[in-house]
């Protein structure tokens, strides 16, 4: 339940005939009153006989009873109160009720023998009412409506509980605004899916995902399609944005636009700069140049460069400071929007969702101190400039690791924001890491499978051993993945990880320490990737030689290497390898 107060007006006259009007785009039906506060207060929506002027000149009878002077110049208080969508329909006494209690809790009519103000209700949908008041008691004073919004908030949550409607988490006042009811209704009148503030939002933050200067974030903008309007001073240095989708017109045929502070937070221009100019004082990441992460195999170098700035991401998010940990979980945000764009037909609906839901996660009133976040920028800005990954091979393989790692860091920000206390962040958090485990579900089957099949072939003798080297690397993990499906899968890594001359044991340490385990699915399929990222195997297992490299290829029996002759050998452990 979601009340929104909006004071203060001038006008009760306005508000009631809106209130009881058709709305903007005949949206209003059967306007009605539900409660008042003196509880027979003239209702123009069912009485005949009464008329707006008539409820007008009894609420504002306070008002005008004082000089002339004396009235305040605005006395019209107004909130609305909304159910949840996915909340039953209320009746008009339970809408009654909560707006007594309302009006209560706010300090508009306290009750208990305290003078109030007076108010009316006024039903005009199926999912919420809008409440007017006259901000003068009626013993000619101003009410004790301090922090009034803040105070309708805290009693929804109470209503919410009894009524037993969804449960919202209480608010820090850091969330995107909402879209309005015009807004909604305009969307199902033109067939769209979401308000055009809500696509608007999306295709901001995508522009600004990587991007490192005002110039590279409006032809972002520019080539998703969207109009632009540019704010200057008159020095011409450029102080803000505006962006409107070319087909969302108002009634006089012009677009309608949308400031990007209007959109998010963070996402008006100053607050968007923050990103890309806060590098003096910060060594750089290593980084290569913009060009070698284009053309072939780039969406794949990409997701592995993701997953590695994920992976260190957690450490920075558990154990840094907080605002350094805001810059990274802001970030992350960044990420999921390049990785959602970019992602392949299968992946694309469950990523866009938890990009979506992690929005909310990104922001509070921790201020992120950016620039400590570049490895995570980068990778946004790699996943971006690499293009659409296909949904196969090294690229789906790549993107089920990138995910897996994403994961964790999503999952460690919702520990985060609920230490904090950060209720709707911390729900949002577990929201995003709820799609991105169905999106790894659909990326790492076909590899995954791959991986267990081969592991399947592997020599006994060569199973045993990778048994006891598991044994003996992870004692306290060692007996649940050996009766995980994936065990095959990791066997298979583990092989060919020795085979490329790295010590699997040290590789089976690394990573599990210092990261939680805790909430994955399948502990195997978590050190699969890890493995395959620190041991830079190829993502998909296939072989993928490069330069400098001898090749390899794993088989059914062992390991098939090429030596720096290009002469064939097998075996199951390369010379002069160390476990």
């Amino acid at each position: 339940m979601i009340p929104s107060v909006n004071k203060e007006g001038s006008r009760t006259i306005g508000l009631l005939a809106y209130l009881y009007g058709p709305g903007k785009h005949e949206e209003h039906i059967s306007p009605h009153l539900v409660a008042s506060f003196d509880g027979m207060s003239p209702d123009p929506g069912r009485d005949p006989n009464a008329t707006l002027t008539d409820l007008q000149r009894l609420l504002d009878q306070p008002v005008m009873a004082l000089a002339k002077h004396a009235r305040p110049a605005k006395h019209v208080w107004h909130t609305s109160v909304r159910a949840d969508p996915g909340d039953r329909t209320l009746s008009d006494e339970e809408w009654a009720g909560i707006a007594r209690r309302i009006v209560a809790a706010t300090g508009i009519d306290p009750g208990g023998g305290q003078p109030g103000c007076r108010w009316a209700a006024v039903r005009h949908a199926d999912d919420h009412i809008h409440i007017v008041a006259t901000l003068v008691t009626e013993d000619g004073h101003r009410p004790d409506d301090y922090r009034s919004g803040a105070r309708a908030q805290a009693e929804a949550r109470l209503i919410e509980k009894e009524l037993g409607l969804r449960r919202l988490a209480p608010g820090d006042g850091t969330a995107a605004q909402r879209p309005t009811s015009p807004e909604r209704h305009k969307a199902e009148r033109q067939g769209r899916a979401r308000t055009a503030r809500e696509e608007l939002r999306e295709t901001v933050r995508r522009a600004v995902a990587g991007a490192r200067s005002d110039e590279e974030f409006f032809h972002r903008l520019a080539g998703a399609g969207l109009l632009i309007r540019k704010r200057a001073a008159p020095s011409g240095d450029l102080l803000g944005y505006k962006v409107a989708l070319p087909d969302d017109l108002n009634k006089d045929g012009e677009p309608v636009f949308y400031p990007g502070a209007r959109l998010a937070p963070d996402l008006s221009l100053p607050r968007i700069r923050e990103r890309w100019s806060a590098d003096t004082g910060i060594a750089p990441a290593p980084r290569q140049d913009d060009a070698t992460r284009t053309g072939a195999g780039a969406p794949a170098r990409a997701r592995r460069k993701t997953a590695s700035a994920a992976w260190q991401a957690v450490l920075f998010v558990q154990q840094g400071e907080d605002a350094v940990a805001a810059a990274h979980i802001a970030a992350a945000g960044e990420v999921l929007d390049a990785l959602a764009a970019t992602s392949a037909a299968h992946t694309r609906r469950e990523l866009r969702e938890a990009a979506t839901a992690f929005e909310r996660a990104s922001r509070s009133h921790v201020r992120a101190v950016r620039g400590h976040d570049r490895a995570l920028r980068q990778a946004a800005r790699d996943l971006v400039r690499g293009g659409p990954a296909l949904g196969r091979g090294e690229d789906g393989a790549a993107t089920a690791m990138a995910i897996d790692m994403l994961f964790f860091l999503i999952t460690a920000t919702a520990h985060w924001h609920a230490k904090k206390g950060h209720a709707q962040q911390a729900e949002a958090a577990t929201r995003a890491a709820q799609h991105l485990r169905s999106a790894y579900q659909s990326a790492a089957a076909q590899p995954l499978g791959v991986l267990h099949q081969r592991g399947r072939r592997l020599s006994r003798p060569m199973l045993q051993r990778q048994t006891v080297l598991l044994r003996e690397a992870l004692p306290h993990l060692a007996e649940q993945i050996l009766a995980e499906p994936g065990w095959y899968a990791l066997a298979t890594t583990i092989a060919e990880a020795e085979a490329a001359g790295h010590d699997p044991a040290a590789l089976l340490s690394a990573a599990t320490e210092r990261r939680e385990l805790g909430t994955a699915d399948s502990v195997s399929d978590v050190l699969v990737w890890r493995l395959r990222r620190t041991a830079h195997l190829p993502a998909d297992a296939s072989p993928q030689p490069g330069p400098g490299d001898t090749g390899r290829r794993t088989t059914a029996s062992g390991t098939m290497t090429r030596d720096s002759r290009g002469r064939r050998r097998s075996g199951e452990k390369p010379p002069g390898k160390t476990r």
